[in-house]
């Protein structure tokens, strides 16, 4: 009986023990839900690819992309599917990648994986539109 009161009484003394427990439980949970954008990226169905690019720093899209932008213009047009990866550098030179998808809706699917960009907040992010604009980089001008 006496082992039993003084457990009790220690953890009735020391209330903050119990809500310092449960505040590193919570704080240790929320990294258990992950990214829901980068969730959503890596269940969607694949499109077909307009390939991938890669830009130096300084360098434009719309001058070193000009095929794979007509292959997403193209599949806009026939009412197709399409994506293109292109992977950039931060003005740091942290690589930043952004997938365009373009659904046979007519509609434009922008996700971008901020993950290596060590001034960011390190997330995905995402932006749809219809009708998009294409020029002087893909956009989802509104």
């Amino acid at each position: 009986m006496v082992g039993r009161s003084s457990a009790r009484r220690r953890v009735s003394d020391h209330p903050w023990r119990v809500a310092a427990a449960a505040a590193l439980l919570l704080t240790a949970g929320c990294g258990l839900f992950g990214d829901p954008v980068k969730d959503q990226w890596t269940s969607r169905t694949e499109l077909a690819s307009c390939g991938e690019v890669s830009l130096g720093q300084g360098e434009q899209m719309q001058q070193k992309a000009v095929q794979e932008i007509a292959c997403l213009q193209r599949a806009l047009k026939d009412g197709e599917s399409a994506e293109l990866k292109v992977t950039h550098p931060t003005v740091e030179g942290d690589p930043l990648r952004t997938y365009y998808r373009v659904l046979p809706q007519g509609r434009l699917e922008v996700y971008t994986d901020s993950t290596d960009d060590r001034y960011s907040d390190r997330n995905w992010s995402f932006a749809e539109c219809y009708s998009p604009e294409w020029l002087p980089g893909i956009s989802c001008a509104q």
